[in-house]
């Protein structure tokens, strides 16, 4: 199994440990010029960012804040800017949880678009989705939800000229824990190899509180399980992948769960199959 870990472990580019907080600062560091240079390649000066409301989202703000005041304070170019975007299904039940994540960002701009208008035109026009048990299709359409959000993050983005943030890391990765073609599309990624705890540590640093960092994660795309945890669906818990990521030992139960995670979702993690 050891072997195992380490080949999932470089194939997601997992960081390790954060010896101490000078390590966790260089971290912070290499990130936001990450995101800096992907707006210079791309001859960009705008990122958008949908916020639910969860430490993940929250985490790639503050860095995205950080590279677009930076990118502003040392070009002197007030055109350079930040968009929050909240993407709330009807009246989302953390939008506490939400506006207090806004609160720790301080984005330049906050645009706000109702998702439930659309997800629902779309589902009274496909036929398919009443043919389903009422589980399964409250399942798509929750897939749905997530990729109508990115669709709402892309429209900003090419209105404004800008890039979409993603907020995938090698915890969810591993599982497969995102939306083909929705949260798992985007154009840049910065928590990409990280895992969980190491998330959570970079929003400490930044002062988020920890009502926020150690918030219980939740997708919430489900009506008949909304804010159904993570590690609910996952059969495992984050602590326990974040072992088995940083090559840890962890119970044949957990490694076997997440072994098979991986392997099943691995046509997420790859391009479009082609001859």
């Amino acid at each position: 199994m050891h072997a195992v870990q380490l080949e999932i472990a470089q194939k997601l580019n997992v960081q390790p440990r954060f010896a101490d907080n000078d390590a966790l600062d260089t971290e912070i560091t290499r990130r936001v010029e990450f995101i800096k240079q992907c707006l210079a390649n791309a001859h960009l000066k705008t990122l958008v960012l949908g916020i639910s409301g969860g430490v993940d989202s929250l985490t790639a703000a503050l860095l995205a804040q950080r590279a677009i005041e930076e990118l502003r304070s040392a070009s002197g170019d007030q055109a350079y800017r930040f968009i929050a975007v909240r993407l709330p299904y009807r009246v989302q039940k953390d939008e506490d949880d939400a506006q207090a994540c806004l609160a720790v960002i301080k984005a330049d701009e906050v645009h706000t678009v109702d998702i439930a208008p659309a997800v629902q035109a779309l589902a009274a026009e496909v036929k398919a989705l009443q043919e389903g048990t009422p589980a399964h299709v409250d399942f798509v359409l929750g897939n749905a939800k997530a990729r109508m959000r990115m669709l709402a993050q892309y429209a900003i983005a090419g209105a404004r000229s800008g890039l979409v943030i993603g907020t995938d890391h090698a915890a969810e990765a591993v599982m497969g824990f995102f939306t083909k073609f929705g949260d798992g599309a985007c154009d840049l990624t910065p928590l990409g190899g990280l895992v969980k705890n190491q998330v959570r540590a970079i929003a400490r640093r930044f002062g988020a509180p920890e009502s926020l960092v150690e918030k219980v994660p939740t997708a919430d795309l489900e009506d008949l399980e909304p804010g159904k945890p993570d590690e609910a669906s996952h059969g495992v818990t984050y602590q326990q992948i974040d072992a088995f990521l940083q090559g840890e030992e962890v119970d044949a139960e957990a490694a076997e769960i997440i072994v098979a995670s991986y392997r099943k979702t691995q046509h997420k993690r790859e391009l479009p199959f082609a001859p």
